[in-house]
């Protein structure tokens, strides 16, 4: 990345991370951090889909896993490209790991957005939207590191959308 970009990258995080001097924006990106870590809300999200809407059970879960699966695959491309976290602000978060490219927040948040959303989510768009914005304001990823984990996960999540409708795509 070029030093325009990353300077750029630099600024919007120190501008949205000073958005969590106020304790109400601290404390919505804090919780929303915590309930996206490994996916947690979206799986939990999905297997209740599954759980009250029996006549779709099966759409539920292939998009559940679908979901997992981005975030399984966000982890992996952690592993590969090694892009250490801001270091320039203090996060107001912990971090399950040093590395920051891509979010996997944004890959599990945009992966249940585009495939649970398909089953009638309502909810499910602006909260993907919440999660990825706080970890920008918890100052522990760059906007490249939520672009990159949001596209993840929406390419995930289409790529698996026939299999998810139980369509002709086998898995």
């Amino acid at each position: 990345m070029d030093d325009h970009h990353y300077g750029m990258d630099h600024r919007i995080v120190s501008a949205l991370r000073a958005r969590g001097g106020d304790p109400r924006v601290a404390g919505a990106a804090r919780a929303l951090s915590w309930a996206g870590e490994h996916g947690a809300l979206w799986l939990a999200a999905g297997l209740a889909g599954a759980a009250v809407d029996g006549a779709r059970r099966g759409a539920w879960l292939r998009g559940t896993a679908l979901t997992a699966g981005a975030h399984l695959t966000s982890m992996g491309v952690k592993r590969i490209v090694r892009r250490p976290r801001p270091a320039h602000v203090e996060p107001l978060v912990r971090t399950a790991g040093r590395h920051s490219f891509p979010s996997s927040h944004a890959a599990s948040a945009v992966a249940a957005a585009v495939s649970l959303g398909t089953l009638g989510s309502r909810a499910a768009w602006p909260v993907a939207a919440a999660v990825c914005v706080s970890r920008l304001v918890a100052g522990v990823h760059y906007p490249s590191d939520v672009a990159a984990g949001a596209a993840l996960g929406a390419l995930t999540a289409r790529l698996g959308a026939g299999w998810m409708r139980g369509g002709a795509a086998r898995g």
